[in-house]
């Protein structure tokens, strides 16, 4: 488990200078959450996944801004992209 959370903590460690997501092993056991909040960034991907919008996320998890779920799948695709 320490290991997943490192990696989770490194691919994490090159978000944006404002803290999009922020890990912390205190916070929901260290899973990568929206700074700020107790919503972790998995949830806006399984609400895309499986079909509802960022209007619905949104709406369901009011404590996340529009700004932070943008930045978030913008950073995201940026990572990957730079693995690729």
């Amino acid at each position: 488990m320490k290991v997943a959370i490192r990696e989770r903590m490194e691919l994490f460690s090159g978000m944006l200078t404002h803290i999009v997501v922020k890990v912390d092993p205190e916070i929901m056991g260290g899973e990568p959450c929206f700074a700020g909040t107790r919503v972790p960034a998995r949830t806006l991907i399984d609400y895309l996944e499986s079909g509802d919008t960022i209007d619905e996320f949104l709406e369901d998890f009011p404590t996340v801004s529009r700004k932070q779920a943008v930045a978030m799948l913008e950073e995201a695709s940026e990572l990957l992209i730079a693995h690729a």
